[in-house]
């Protein structure tokens, strides 16, 4: 118990709230981003569900979120638990490596030897409590000095998410299931997705990073230490007058890179990568498939109904809408069907094309339409 005490007391949970969902639109747009919406019917935001989600492990006052500027108003309304000291505000997009990297720098600087552990703003996790379980494995494997994520145990051969290998177990005390990380897999086919799963070693990549801060910057140096001193600089200047000139100044030139690239994937090869095994459910409601499937409990006969004032009219039809108007939609005979309805933008496409919305937003930029983006 004194050791899980230790620990919790060491703990920052990051919640990295970034990124506009672009196989969500219309519904999800720059300046009002997917996890500022209910996907999951909780009656709340995604963002509002992942603090609830964490704050149990070690309380408000140790969530540190890293979010734009635009979004602040946005994200302190939705958590007056969250002090302004715990805010990290981006002045534009610079992938996770640099959102986690300064979340990591400066809570090391303000408590040498924190753990950080870094969750996605817009994923749906069933079972808090068994997801709170999993964490405080993952916290003992991290204080044993290594990189660890958390896997989640896959319930079907899907093609959407990068995977996992990890068959050795690690034997560190007070985290039995955590093992070694033998490999990452970017996206596979279905035909290698089904092997995967029938193999049993293998686990959906979640995300979600538990580590000492040191140890995780210090990978990031190794791999990039470039991106690595920038971080450094940030941090030094942020509790004091100066942040703002350093931000403006070091910001935009830090590199643009995904945290699997920079630190994953290096530990991995490293033998300093583990992971723990999670079998609660999890979604990371990346497209309108996605949301129908989770508000009908896979069932492909069901239409789920998104929209406070939904005025839906519906026979043998199928899939999901999402009506942000005052429009009446009528639905006959369709199958799988997506309709999201917006006061300046419709969107209808099917279940099976539902990745492919991230072209139309593409398009849009292109084209110069970028007021419906």
């Amino acid at each position: 118990m004194r050791q899980e005490n230790d620990l919790i007391d060491r703990y920052y949970s990051v919640i990295p709230a970034g990124g506009i969902g672009s196989r969500l639109w219309p519904l999800s747009r720059a300046d009002a981003p997917k996890f500022l919406h209910d996907l999951s019917g909780s009656g709340q935001s995604l963002l509002r569900d992942t603090w609830d989600r964490l704050a149990p492990l070690a309380g408000d006052q140790r969530i540190m979120v890293v979010t734009g500027r635009a979004h602040r108003a946005a994200v302190e309304k939705q958590l007056p638990g969250l002090t302004d000291a715990n805010i990290v505000l981006e002045s534009e997009p610079r992938e996770s490596t640099a959102a986690i990297g300064l979340a990591a720098a400066i809570l090391e600087r303000r408590q040498p030897g924190v753990i950080i552990g870094s969750f996605a703003a817009d994923h749906v996790i069933g079972d808090p409590q068994h997801f709170r379980r999993v964490v405080r494995q993952a916290l003992v494997t991290a204080d044993a000095g290594y990189i660890t994520t958390i896997g989640i145990m896959p319930t079907e051969p899907a093609i959407g998410f990068g995977y996992i290998h990890a068959t050795r177990p690690l034997g560190v005390e007070g985290a039995p299931d955590a093992c070694f990380v033998d490999s990452f897999v970017e996206k596979p086919d279905l035909e290698t997705a089904e092997t995967y799963l029938a193999d049993g070693g293998y686990m959906w990549n979640a995300g979600m990073f538990i580590s000492r801060a040191d140890v995780l910057l210090e990978q990031i140096g190794r791999s990039r230490p470039e991106l690595l001193a920038g971080l450094l600089e940030l941090a030094e200047a942020w509790d004091t007058p100066r942040r703002g000139v350093v931000v403006d100044h070091v910001w935009p030139e830090l590199e643009k890179i995904a945290i699997d690239y920079t630190v994953a994937e290096p530990s991995a090869l490293e033998g300093k990568l583990a992971v723990v095994p999670g079998t609660f459910t999890w979604d990371d409601v990346g497209d309108f498939a996605s949301i129908a499937k989770l508000h009908s409990g896979g069932r492909k006969s069901e239409l789920a109904i998104l929209g406070k004032n939904a005025r839906i009219l519906s026979d043998s039809s199928s899939g999901v809408v999402v009506s942000h108007s005052d429009r009446v939609i009528s639905l006959i005979g369709v199958e799988d069907i997506i309709v999201v309805d917006t006061p300046d933008a419709l969107l209808v496409t099917t279940s099976a094309h539902a990745q492919r919305v991230k072209a139309v937003v593409d398009a849009l930029r292109l084209s110069g339409s970028g007021d419906v983006l």
